[in-house]
């Protein structure tokens, strides 16, 4: 059917409407407190579904469904392991974020460990999360980009300065809400945009079941005759040594989803700056809960869809990345089509939003505030923060710029970058919440070990992704544990 001017106009409402909804919701902030944690408390529904959202990137919604075309639904057991590993840090982590009130999740490394520790975990969580979304930004810029492409609004040849204008475009819009509401306009801008991309999703499951032969139950039984619905996989083909090198089966999915959701829903900024915006514990803790069970429902959405467009076209020569795009473009009617792709946008103005807000609470809280001789006056101190945003929306956006053109392999090597650092992050948030005495130095020599040992971890041996996390934080404390065992051992040695 193709892309019509009509939604074009869908999408236009949707981002301007998105915009002055998350301003007018994010009111007016009086201090950087209220700027990125918020001094009004959020209910926990809401907070539940910026979780959800600022989770899910276009990449989320564009790939999953390939994962169930080119396969079966085996990555529900991974989340499976994130509802795991939700109440886990709802049980562990998030009672200690409330004692204190703690204004980033590496004030409670300082709490444990000093300063050094805090800025340093809070140095390795900017990094991460300026590559790791920049790239993200970038993705989603590309079907703006085709968009335009199909409007001619630049002679052929000029795609790098598509991208460049789809890139800008994204960032000032969001930009705009983030830099006027703070994180209250994120958490409702979210609320609206997961509810988007929820009615793209269930729109693209009524217009296949449309559009192939036979009823539904009929359709959802050559689905499971075919094996496009398995979501279990208890013993991958090449016996024990697949389950570590599988990344979907059921005990790496179970596991590996539990480890990987506590070092991203516990110790990353990005997710716990929306859990303190909850204000008290118990509230926090549902929202966590909630979140994973919603996530769960969500994936499988995406990947029946996937399963749908598998029996709609099973041609196996096309990209499993690229299946779900060109059912958007090709056989969405006018209207739902840019439904579909305001749904894309919608998850990427989430995690860009939220990048955007968390990485200026921590250059502010982790930085900026504690090194100062002197205190800022709060008005003083929410112009600096608004400053904040506007820097690494620029950051962000120049990270993103530098993918343009980049070959789709090298792209999923720098989503995977998060991998290298959340057992490193793990680990040292597990020695900070767990009993024992543990010195700072000893810390910090084993948040490196587990970084380096991660990187050699991920790129010397045929482990798994969905290991990766567990086996990182594992190194982390064990490398911890043996630094603090040889320092008490010196220490002894010289009083002696």
């Amino acid at each position: 059917m193709g892309f019509t001017y009509f939604d074009a106009a869908v999408i236009v409402v949707y981002l301007v409407g998105v915009a002055a909804f998350g301003m007018f919701m994010g009111g007016r902030q009086t201090s950087a407190r209220d700027y990125f944690l918020s001094d009004k408390a959020v209910p926990w529904w809401a907070v539940c579904l910026t979780i959800v959202a600022t989770e899910t990137s276009a990449l989320t919604f564009l790939s999953l469904p390939g994962v169930a075309w080119g396969g079966s639904m085996v990555f529900l057991q991974l989340a499976g392991g994130y509802i795991l590993g939700r109440l886990l840090v709802a049980w562990i982590f998030i009672p200690r974020y409330f004692d204190g009130k703690l204004d980033t999740a590496y004030a409670l490394i300082e709490h444990r460990f000093g300063g050094g520790l805090r800025r340093a975990s809070s140095f390795v969580f900017m990094i991460t999360r300026l590559f790791a979304d920049g790239v993200r930004l970038y993705a989603t810029a590309i079907p703006l980009a085709l968009l335009l492409h199909n409007f001619e609004v630049l002679p052929e040849g000029n795609d790098t300065m598509i991208y460049l204008i789809s890139l800008t475009f994204l960032t000032i819009l969001t930009l705009v809400y983030v830099f006027a509401g703070g994180i209250r306009a994120v958490i409702w801008a979210d609320v609206m945009q997961w509810v988007v991309y929820i009615l793209g999703a269930l729109a693209s499951i009524v217009v296949l079941f449309h559009l192939l032969p036979g009823n539904p139950v009929a359709i959802v039984a050559e689905l499971v005759k075919a094996g496009k619905l398995t979501m279990v996989d208890l013993m991958p083909e090449n016996g024990v040594t697949g389950i570590f090198t599988t990344p979907y089966t059921l005990l790496g999915g179970l596991f590996g989803g539990a480890v990987l959701s506590m070092a991203s829903h516990g110790t990353d900024q990005l997710i716990v700056q929306r859990v303190l915006a909850a204000q008290k514990p118990e509230p926090a803790k549902r929202a966590m809960i909630w979140s994973g069970i919603i996530v769960f429902v969500q994936f499988f959405l995406f990947l029946f869809v996937g399963a749908l467009l598998w029996r709609f076209n099973p041609d196996g020569g096309m990209n499993a990345n690229d299946v779900f795009a060109v059912f958007i473009i090709h056989q969405l009617p006018p209207g739902l089509t840019g439904l579909v792709i305001a749904g894309i946008l919608a998850a990427a103005m989430s995690t860009l939003s939220s990048s955007i807000s968390a990485l200026g609470s921590a250059t502010m809280m982790d930085y900026v505030l504690p090194l100062l001789r002197e205190p800022l006056s709060p008005a003083r101190a929410l112009r600096v923060s608004r400053l904040l945003s506007i820097g690494w929306a620029i950051l962000l956006l120049l990270t993103a710029a530098l993918f343009i053109g980049t070959a789709q392999t090298v792209v999923e090597l720098a989503l995977s970058i998060a991998s290298y650092t959340y057992g490193g992050l793990l680990g040292i948030f597990l020695l900070g919440v767990l009993r024992g005495h543990y010195r700072s130095a000893a810390v910090l020599i084993g948040f490196i070990a587990g970084i380096i040992a991660s990187g050699c971890i991920i790129l010397l041996t045929p482990l798994a992704w969905t290991w990766y996390t567990p086996a990182g934080a594992a190194a982390t404390v064990a490398a911890a544990w043996l630094a603090n065992s040889m320092q008490r051992t010196g220490t002894k040695e010289t009083k002696a």
